[in-house]
């Protein structure tokens, strides 16, 4: 038997072998690789939320929303792992019920692990916004808020529930929590923690000489590496502890093209009325909102998908004509047709699940073994009769 045939024949072997060997673990890293966890929001809840990762997988389903007939779906196909694009698990739970939360209780209680990509998926390349762009007809896009986090870091500091409000003030006083249009911006987490005070140390919480045990909070904010050593100082200022601890992570640079909402030309330009037209052969809708001037023709458009808060604002900086999203707050389509900016929104789901088709043949290249489908019974939770 020739070399060249043995060594076809051991990667024939080891193909099988993995195939045999799909783990839970591997679905993540894939997902990761796609939407890399680094580019979801500050206040998001992305990666693995229920389940073993060492699980076996054969069959993913994916869906926007883990609804119960979700849930009977993925039972029917004996699929061992969801990705839900919307977190079943988005604030901190203190327990899990059926009541407190039902489809994060009925996964776990099946054993069906559970994945979300969130907003991570909206700011990777080829992600729901990049898809959500194609819709529109948007060519050679770019990120209205790019998720770039060079020359950025990561404050972390850890305090009694007295102080949490004085240090946080601070922290953002001195120039922490700033991300995109919003100030003050916070992450916050409990926990426990231990000191002993040595040999001449004066406590906040206890005395010295014996190891003491703390209910803490674990305050985290974001700022620009300029500011971090101002920030550090009046976090250590305000704290009520003699020594303070507080970490700073550096944050990695993201790639390029990545973050939240797309603007562009249109490879042509269109009327309101065709591009809305485009909309709902592209989306599958049969009706849309809009506000602002309709007799025009679009030449530069911009969109996000989901609820995008005051992101319109980029695209009115852009020179967008139109701005096509999921659904906007009543006083945000004032604002934006009040500057002459034609909104469209398509619905928060329907602005979303395109990426999912694109999302399973992906999955299905980097994992072969795997098949990956999108659920037939996800439904968006409004329609219009």
């Amino acid at each position: 038997m020739g070399v060249e045939r043995m060594e076809g024949m051991r990667a024939m072997a080891k193909t099988r072998r993995w195939k045999r060997r799909v783990r839970v673990g591997d679905v993540c890293e894939a997902l990761a690789e796609i939407a890399p966890s680094a580019l979801a929001a500050e206040w998001d809840n992305v990666g693995l939320l229920i389940g073993d990762r060492f699980g076996p997988v054969r069959r993913v389903i994916l869906t926007i929303d883990l609804t119960e007939a979700v849930l009977a779906e993925a039972r029917r196909l004996r699929a061992e792992m969801a990705v839900a694009y919307h977190p079943p698990i988005f604030h901190p739970i203190r327990r899990l019920t059926a009541e407190s939360s039902p489809a994060a209780y009925a996964a776990a209680r099946s054993g069906l692990a559970v994945y979300s990509p969130h907003t991570a998926m909206d700011a990777a390349v080829g992600g729901t916004e990049d898809v959500l762009a194609g819709a529109v007809g948007i060519r050679d896009s770019k990120a209205l808020e790019p998720a770039d986090s060079a020359d950025r870091c990561k404050v972390v500091s850890y305090v009694p529930a007295c102080d949490l409000e004085r240090v946080s003030s601070a922290a953002f006083a001195a120039g922490a929590g700033r991300i995109g249009n919003y100030t003050e911006c916070s992450f916050r987490s409990a926990g426990v923690g231990t000191f002993r005070g040595g040999a001449g140390s004066t406590p906040a919480v206890g005395g010295a000489g014996r190891r003491e045990r703390v209910e803490e909070l674990r305050l985290e904010v974001i700022a620009d590496a300029s500011s971090v050593s101002a920030v550090v100082e009046a976090v250590r200022a305000a704290h009520s502890y003699e020594t303070p601890a507080i970490d700073v992570y550096p944050l990695t640079a993201l790639p390029e093209g990545t973050g939240m909402g797309r603007v562009g030309p249109l490879a042509r330009p269109v009327s309101v009325a065709g591009l809305i037209a485009r909309l709902k052969r592209a989306l599958g809708v049969r009706r849309v909102q809009m506000a602002g001037p309709t007799e025009r023709q679009v030449t530069v458009a911009a969109c996000c998908a989901g609820s995008a808060g005051g992101v319109f604002r980029r695209a009115i900086a852009a020179g967008a004509d139109a701005y096509v999203t999921g659904e906007m707050r009543h006083h945000h389509v004032l604002e934006a047709a009040g500057a002459g900016l034609t909104v469209i929104c398509v619905g928060h789901w329907h602005s979303e699940r395109l990426v999912l088709h694109r999302l399973a043949g992906r999955l299905t290249t980097a994992l072969p073994a795997v098949k990956a489908s999108v659920a037939e019974c996800d439904r968006a939770p409004l329609g219009i009769i």
